[in-house]
């Protein structure tokens, strides 16, 4: 018992200090929350391709994907998140999500958005597993990304390469795009004032 006082007395601020720092965490705690509210980060954890447009550099990503054939089968996540089990999917979701949210806070964001490696497998599984009805009619299909590195295989945007997003995909290549919205943050009642 006389160690875990120890202990405790230790972690504590000085009597002194103890008013500021909890002024101090009850600022951060809530500086916090509210950054996860503006940023509609619960939005996040759902399959929604209006998610995507919550970063506005996607717009033209989601237009050329709204306008393709895979729109009626397919969502942003089951194209660009695993889907073999549950745990991964979620997993590469918040690694690729934190990647993806300091890139566009920090605005290095280039002017052509490129897939990245560990992005190109996902997609790479995700074709083979919603096409492997087809696949066996394509004789260059029998493995993984590794091999089409290797030049051993193909991928499947080497013959498919303006699916789903067409040809060109920078932020001018659909300047007149309508894409919908993410509502505000701002609460109705402070809206007036800054107005």
């Amino acid at each position: 018992m006389a160690g875990r006082l120890k202990i405790i007395r230790r972690v504590l601020p000085p009597a002194h200090w103890r008013l500021p720092v909890i002024i101090l965490a009850g600022f951060l705690v809530g500086i916090g929350i509210y950054a996860v509210y503006v940023s509609n980060a619960a939005s996040y954890l759902s399959d929604s391709p209006q998610t995507c447009v919550n970063c506005h550099v996607m717009a033209p990503h989601y237009t050329t994907w709204f306008h393709s054939s895979h729109r009626e089968h397919a969502t942003c996540n089951d194209c660009h998140v695993p889907q073999d089990n549950i745990f991964r999917h979620y997993y590469f979701k918040a690694q690729d999500g934190m990647r993806h949210a300091y890139i566009f806070t920090m605005r290095t964001e280039p002017f052509v958005i490129r897939i990245h490696e560990p992005g190109q497998r996902v997609v790479q599984e995700n074709c083979l597993r919603c096409h492997e009805h087809t696949n066996h009619r394509v004789s260059a299909f029998e493995g993984t990304l590794e091999k089409a590195r290797a030049g051993e295989q193909k991928l499947c945007w080497d013959c498919h390469r303006e699916v789903p997003h067409g040809a060109v995909t920078s932020s001018a290549s659909v300047p007149y795009t309508n894409v919908p919205l993410p509502e505000s943050p701002v609460p109705e009642w402070l809206r007036p004032m800054i107005e």
